[in-house]
This record gives C-alpha cells, sequence and structure tokens, in this order.
C-alpha cells in the first residue's frame, strides 16, 4: 500500500509539474510572437511586397496566435484568414512608400466573394497609377482570382497549370428529402414571393421566382467580371464569353497564352527572373516583402483629435457565437456616439442578415448616432436581409456592382417533429389553464389559429422593415414594396431601383463621410476594438479551438454545417439572403 500511495503521488506532482511546463512554454510562445509582432519592418530599396492569396479572406484580420500552428498540425494551411482591411492598407503602403517597386501577387488558393476581390482589384489599380508594376503568378487560377490577377502588368501562369474560366454557376442544397426521411416537417411563414430562404426546407428545387431572381443577379456579377477583364486585357466582351464556353479549366494550358488571358507560362523559380526585369537596376537582389511584414512596417498618417470611425459588421445577425452580435455591436455604437472625437462614421457592412429583432435594435442605435454625426455605409459581399435593415438609415450607401444585397422580406420557421416522435415511439401528453397555453408546439402541426397568429406577426416585422427602408432611403411605402418582396439585388441593379447611392470602395465611403463631416485632416479608428494578445490567448486556451478545427478540417463544406447549426439558434422572425448559396 506504502508503494501505491508513493507511485500515485508521483504520478500526480508529474502531471502537475507537467501542467506549469507546458503553460509556461506556451506563454513563452506567446511572448515571443508578441515580441515578434511589435518589432516593426524596415524597406530597404527595390523592396516587393508579395502577396500570397491562400486561405479565407474575411473582412478584418485578428491577432491569431494559433491559427498557423494549428494548421500546419491538421495539414490544412489552406483555411488561414487574412483580413481584407489589411491587404488595403498594404498596397496603400506600397504605393506611397519609395523602397517598394512593385507588387508580386503569389496565388494559392484564395476563399473569397467577388466584390471583395473588387476592392482588391481597385486599390492595385489605384496602385498602378504611382507608375509601379504589378506581377501575378500561380499554379493553378481559380476564376476568381483570375478576375483578381487581370489587373496586373503580366500575368504568368505554370506550364502544368490550369485557368478556371468557365463562366457561374449558383447552387443550393435542399434538405426537404432529409426532413422527410426523420419525419420533420418545416412550417412555413413568409412575406415575399421571392423570400426564398425556406425553400431548402420545403421544396426539392428552385421556384420560379427564386430561378429568375438568381439568374438576373448571376448574369449582373458576371457581366460585371467580363467588362473588367476585357477591359484589362483587352479581349473583347464576346470572345471572352466564347472562351468560357470552352470551359479553360481543362484545355491545354497554352490556349490560356493564345486567347492572351495570360502572358507567360512560366515555372514558379522563373518569377524571379520576369520581376527584375521590372526594377530599375535589373542586377540588383530583390527584397521580397510577406505580407505579414508588410503590416508591421510603420504607418505614415499622423495622429489627428478628428476621427472617422470604421466600424465593421460581418456575418450572421444572432445567429449563434459567430457574426453579428445585436447587444455588443449596439453597445459599440453608442460608444462611437458618445465620442467627441469620432466626427463621421463609415458603418462597413458584409452580412446576409438573420435576426429581425436583432436587425432592429441596430438599426435603432444607428439612428440615434445619425443625428449625431454623419453615417455612411461600404456594403462587402453581403448587405441583404437584416445586412440591408441595418444599412437603410444610412445619410448614404456604397456597394460594389457585385455585392448582393436588398432582400426586403421576413420569414419564420417552425419544425414540426411529430412524425420523428412517432418513429422513435415518443408520446406527449399535458394539460392547460387556457386556449392558447401550449401554442406554439413543435410536437404537433400548426393549429390554424396559431398559423393566423405567426402570419399576423411575420406580417407587422415585413411592415415595419419597409418602414425603415422607405424612411431611410427618402420614398414611398408603395416604392420599397414594390422592389421588396424579398428579391435579391446585385449592387449595380440596386443602384438604378434607388437601393444604394453610388458604387465603390470602402475608401470612396470614407471620403464621403469626411466631406460630410467638412473635415479637412482626420485619422481613422476602427470598431470594435480588437482583442489584445493575452485577451485573445485565453479565449483560445478556452473555447476557440472547437470552431478552428471544424473551419480547418471542413474548409469549404464549414459554412453547410454552420447553416445546419443555425437552425437550431434561430429565434423568432428572420431578415436572412434567401440562402447560403454557393457560387462557383
Amino acid at each position: 500500500m506504502k508503494q501505491f500511495f508513493k507511485y500515485t503521488l508521483a504520478t500526480i506532482l508529474g502531471v502537475i509539474l507537467a501542467g506549469f511546463i507546458l503553460i509556461a512554454i506556451l506563454f513563452g510562445i506567446a511572448g515571443g510572437i508578441a515580441g515578434q509582432k511589435s518589432a516593426p519592418t524596415k524597406l530597404k530599396p527595390n523592396s516587393v511586397y508579395e502577396l500570397k492569396l491562400n486561405g479565407v479572406l474575411v473582412e478584418r484580420s485578428e491577432e491569431d496566435p494559433f491559427s498557423v500552428a494549428l494548421a500546419q498540425a491538421l495539414g490544412n494551411e489552406d483555411n488561414l484568414t487574412i483580413g481584407l482591411n489589411d491587404v488595403l492598407k498594404n498596397i496603400e503602403k506600397a504605393k506611397t512608400d519609395e523602397n517598394i517597386a512593385g507588387i508580386y501577387l503569389n496565388f494559392g488558393t484564395l476563399s473569397a466573394g467577388y466584390a471583395s476581390m473588387k476592392e482588391i482589384r481597385d486599390a492595385l489599380k489605384d496602385f498602378k497609377k504611382s507608375g509601379k508594376f504589378v506581377v501575378a503568378y500561380a499554379d493553378n487560377y481559380l476564376q476568381h482570382e483570375y478576375y483578381l490577377a487581370s489587373v496586373a502588368d503580366k500575368i504568368l501562369l505554370n506550364p502544368q497549370g490550369m485557368l478556371d474560366w468557365k463562366g457561374l454557376a449558383a447552387e443550393v442544397a435542399f434538405y426537404k428529402n432529409t426532413l422527410d426521411k426523420l419525419g420533420i416537417e418545416m412550417q412555413v411563414v413568409k412575406v415575399g414571393t421571392f423570400k426564398s430562404a425556406v425553400e431548402p426546407y420545403v421544396n426539392t428545387k428552385m421556384s420560379d421566382a427564386n430561378r429568375e431572381q438568381v439568374t438576373v443577379y448571376l448574369n449582373s456579377i458576371w457581366n460585371t467580371l467580363l467588362t473588367e477583364v476585357s477591359d484589362s486585357r483587352k479581349i473583347p466582351f464576346e470572345k471572352l464569353n466564347i472562351y468560357a464556353d470552352e470551359m479553360l479549366t481543362f484545355q491545354p494550358t497554352d490556349k490560356a497564352k493564345q486567347y492572351t488571358l495570360v502572358d507567360s507560362l512560366v515555372y514558379q523559380d522563373e518569377v524571379d527572373s520576369i520581376i527584375k526585369g521590372f526594377l530599375k537596376d535589373s542586377t540588383a537582389s530583390i527584397n521580397y516583402v510577406e505580407h505579414d511584414a508588410m503590416c508591421k512596417v510603420p504607418d505614415a498618417s499622423k495622429y489627428d483629435r478628428n476621427k472617422v470611425a470604421v466600424l465593421y459588421a460581418a456575418g450572421g445577425i444572432d445567429n449563434g457565437s459567430d457574426g453579428i452580435q445585436s447587444k455588443k455591436l449596439v453597445k459599440t455604437i453608442n460608444e462611437i456616439a458618445k465620442d467627441n472625437s469620432v466626427k463621421a462614421v463609415v458603418f462597413r457592412v458584409n452580412s446576409p442578415g438573420g435576426s429581425a429583432y436583432g436587425s432592429e435594435q441596430i438599426w435603432h442605435a444607428l439612428s440615434q448616432l445619425k443625428q449625431k454625426k454623419p453615417l455612411i455605409v461600404s456594403m462587402g459581399d453581403y448587405a441583404a436581409s437584416g445586412g440591408y435593415y441595418i444599412s437603410c438609415v444610412a445619410d448614404s450607401i456604397v456597394a460594389q456592382p457585385n455585392t448582393i444585397t436588398g432582400s426586403i422580406g421576413i420569414f419564420g420557421l417552425i419544425p414540426n417533429i411529430e412524425g420523428l416522435d412517432k418513429k422513435i415511439g415518443l408520446t406527449f401528453d399535458g394539460v392547460k389553464t387556457n386556449k392558447m397555453s401550449d401554442a406554439i408546439s413543435i410536437n404537433r402541426p400548426f393549429r390554424p389559429e396559431e398559423r393566423d397568429l405567426m402570419q399576423n406577426y411575420v406580417n407587422r416585422g415585413y411592415e415595419l422593415f419597409v418602414k425603415r427602408c422607405a424612411d431611410g432611403r427618402k420614398m414611398s411605402i408603395e416604392q420599397i414594396k414594390a422592389i421588396a418582396e424579398g428579391r435579391v439585388w446585385t449592387g449595380k441593379d440596386a443602384l438604378g431601383i434607388g437601393l444604394v447611392d453610388k458604387l465603390g470602395t470602402i475608401n470612396d465611403a470614407i471620403a464621403i463621410a469626411v466631406k460630410k463631416a467638412k473635415l479637412t485632416s482626420y485619422e481613422l479608428k476602427e470598431f470594435p476594438k480588437i482583442e489584445t494578445f493575452s485577451e485573445k490567448l485565453m479565449k483560445e486556451l478556452s473555447d476557440g479551438t472547437e470552431t478552428r478545427i471544424e473551419k480547418l478540417k471542413l474548409g469549404e463544406h464549414y459554412q453547410m454545417f454552420k447553416t445546419l447549426e443555425q437552425l437550431d439558434k434561430m429565434d423568432g422572425l428572420q431578415a436572412r439572403l434567401p440562402y447560403d448559396l454557393i457560387i462557383r
């Protein structure tokens, strides 16, 4: 027995000691990363900003100390995130710094929306006005990557690579047959002929109205892409469509050069010699500056007491732990409203919508802020349904032509699992004091009076949504209803019907805010506050790992997983994009 206690005590002490050592190592690594992060980058002559476009493009970067290590451990580095805000800042730094000779776009596999790609593309077009070069290389170009690369002075492709050029297709997953097999019926209440968010749960294919709207906005996005590629590559619009019909992806690689979609077929180790040809001294060595290092180049902007706030709102509204949390966002909006140093606000929205209740709370906070200072909205890939709800209050709305917006409509989904209960032998019984005390139950279908109550509830929500849009856009209720009904529009089409004011970038939105605030000098300040390194570290050690592993392991299927998970978290009416659309 004495030996048992001896070994048990030794084991316990060993575990405790190992725990302390592990914590020390973690904080040592954290300190090293933090120290490395704080060291500024000093640029040398003949520097080239190497932008590796790999992973997932998000609106805003965050301090994320363990993502790289976790991705490497799981053998999946294609799902690391890169912040659009940092990319745009770095391109501007590269434009103004005399030590930067040009930009090298080094493509991997980048997951990004077309509106976000256009933000970068527009920034690169502006960069080229400085007389500096842009060179793009890829082993393989995905279609949206080629859209971005087409702005480059020289486009390079591996001789054994592929150029994906085939046009756009939209795909929706339908769950009805699966739910039928489980004995689950999704009961729908909605307003809007085009409000198709419920279709995946009650249909097995697109409705005619949905097919019509998807066809219209998909062609709008494709035409924007064709127009810009045609302009950059000097290839007739019609020929680009002919090449797409050939599906260049699986054609011989030299066809891409023959059609002048690319300039040269080279291996990656030959890129240096091509870039040197753009330098004033072609014999000089190239100093490549990677993205992370470029982020550490000191910003040339000076302190100014006048601030223009850039407030980010990305993701679904109150649809889980990810995305926009209405309570937190309202708190931030109120803080900005009270901050006298903030003279104007640019509200960057990239959201497919979500909770109608949460959207209304955000709208109210923004309407209060707007009474004190100019409010300009900049739309990202999505600002639809609830995303448009929280945008419509702005003094001015700026969108990209390929932004997905509109979708002014509301729906509710209540599952009826009576069939599932029967399959597994589950029964229910109970008592009630009043006629409607047991409403609404998921264990039986709607009663007629319950359906009427729910439909009236949805109707009131829709009327309020329409009124918010009408007041914000200075249009009549009838004018809004004529373009509402849950219909989705591209930014380009939304401009023509009065849902947005201008097509442009986030920098265009900032310029409008500065003009409305009558500022001669200003400093940008981003909100919400990014978590500090230590805050992020503690979060990673607690609850951040599960989500990160899901993202890294599921990759492109993570969004479908989140859609199913969010069904459990949908509370009340939803002002949401018709579905999680996959455009490829």
